[in-house]
Order: C-alpha cells, then structure tokens, then sequence
C-alpha cells in the first residue's frame, strides 16, 4: 500500500489543480457573458447586410465589381479560426479536424491557409500545408480594427485574383453546451436566386451601383470577418467553461476517492499497530 505521507501529497495536488479549475471556469463565465451580449448584437446587422448584398446583386446586369466576379475555382482560400490557448476541450480538435477534411475533399485544388489563433497556427506549421498568413493574440481584447486587417488581406487575395473563392472555418456558438463546426463561402457573395416564375423588384439607385457596391462590399467582408471572430471567442469560452466544470468535478471525485483510500489505510496501520501491540503483550 502507498504511505500516507504520499496520499496527502496527492491530495493536496489534486485540491491545487480543483481550485485552478474552478478559477478558470469562473473567468470564463463572466467573459462569456459579455462574448454573448456581442454576437447577439453583431448577429442581425450582419445578416441584414449579406440579404441586403445578395438582393441588390440579383438586381443588376453588370456584375464587374471584383468581389463579385465569379470564375472557376482553381486556387481557394481557406481561413481557419481557432482559439490561442487549451483547456476548451474539443473545441480545436473539431476545427483542425474539419479543416484537414476541407484539404481532402478539395485536394486537386491549390488551397492557402490564413490561420486566426494561435492552434491552429501550431498544428498546420508542422505540415505540409501552404499558411499565407497568421493572426495571434487577438482574442484577449477583440475589436473590430483587428477584423479589418484579415478581411482587408482577404479582399486583396481575392480582386488581384489569387484565389477564385474564400472560406471560412469557425466555430458559432449555439449555446453553453453547443458549438458548432461552421464551413462557409464568403467570397464570391452568392445573389439571390428567385423562384420559378417570381419576378425580383428592381431598387431605383440615387448613386450609380458600382459606387454603392465599391462601398458597401468592403465592409461586407469586414461584417463577416468579426461576426466569425465573435462567435468563435464566444464558442470558446464556452468550451471552457464547459471544459473546467467538467475537470472541477472530477477533481472532487478523485479527491472524494483518495480520501476514502487514505481512511482505509490509515485504519489498516492502526489495526496492524494493535494486533502487534496484542500479540506481544500476550507473549510476554
């Protein structure tokens, strides 16, 4: 049996650790908190973007506006959004495991990688795969200036034609418990589709489109890169907070465990240190 002195080590460590784990589900409950109220913010205006881009888009003839070009996809961009730090769980494991999916199922294609996080980063610098670019340390105090700069890099890519689409992985956060793997298209932006035999109402402009669209298009791109970016920090912290929860409670019963283990040896010591002290008095 291992000595008590041991056992008490152990405790002691695993009590270290439960207050380490609990510290970090704390922090990430009230970060969380804020993450939400963000997303649920950014989430109307940036789709009422994307149904406002992709209507007007229907509505003209001349879609000569780069971000608008559609053309045979032979070179794509894939922006992978993971977090900087562990201890969330499987929240990056399902995202790397997503983007080498995305490299399989697109592998007669020439695929470039932006990396969002330092994870993801990690896992893709150590093989074989084209990173063009990295954004680290973002996620402490998100902004939207630090959106513009990955969406101002995506939009260059794109109307210098060095890719022909761009696609983004991240995690959208659905509630505490729920995150969800996202795989979307952000460029080329897609126009709406009308239904057989639906006729679309034309806008009636006071500047011409293309000046509207050089516009709106831009910040477009920038709406999506930092709802992406919101919905992966608020995903995270969920993860973690989900994460430490489930490790504080496994510390408590490991500590539960140990406890009960250190009782039994300890009686089983003074049970030994009486029959001894019996047996000797009976033979004497």
């Amino acid at each position: 049996m291992a000595a008590l002195i041991d056992i008490r080590r152990r405790i002691r460590s695993v009590k270290s650790t439960q207050q380490i784990t609990r510290a970090m589900k704390m922090v990430a409950a009230a970060r969380l908190r804020r993450a939400q109220d963000r997303i649920f913010n950014a989430r109307p205006y940036a789709n009422q973007m994307m149904a406002l881009l992709s209507s007007a888009a229907a509505r003209i003839s001349d879609r000569s506006h780069p971000l608008l070009a559609e053309r045979p996809i032979v070179r794509q961009l894939l922006v992978l959004v993971t977090a900087d730090r562990g201890l969330c769980g499987a929240f990056n494991t399902n995202l790397i495991r997503a983007a080498q999916t995305y490299l399989e199922e697109h592998r007669e294609r020439e695929i470039s990688i932006i990396a969002v996080g330092r994870k993801g980063r990690d896992y893709f610098a150590r093989r074989p795969a084209k990173v063009i670019g990295e954004h680290i340390n973002i996620f402490g105090r998100l902004e939207f200036a630090q959106a513009q700069p990955i969406a101002q890099s995506i939009i260059e890519l794109y109307q210098e034609e060095k890719v022909d689409s761009v696609d983004f992985i991240y995690n959208e956060f659905k509630s505490i418990m729920t995150q969800r793997v996202m795989v979307e298209r952000y460029l080329p932006i897609k126009p709406i589709v009308p239904a057989t035999g639906e006729a679309l109402v034309d806008y009636i402009y006071e500047q011409p489109a293309q000046d509207i669209f050089n516009l709106l298009l831009p910040r477009y791109v920038e709406i999506e890169v930092y709802r992406a970016l919101l919905e992966s920090q608020a995903a995270e912290l969920a993860a973690r907070m989900t994460a430490m929860e489930a490790a504080t409670n496994n510390a408590r019963d490991m500590i539960d465990s140990l406890t009960l283990y250190m009782n039994r040896v300890r009686q089983s010591a003074i049970t030994r240190e009486i029959i001894e002290v019996v047996s000797g008095a009976a033979a004497t």
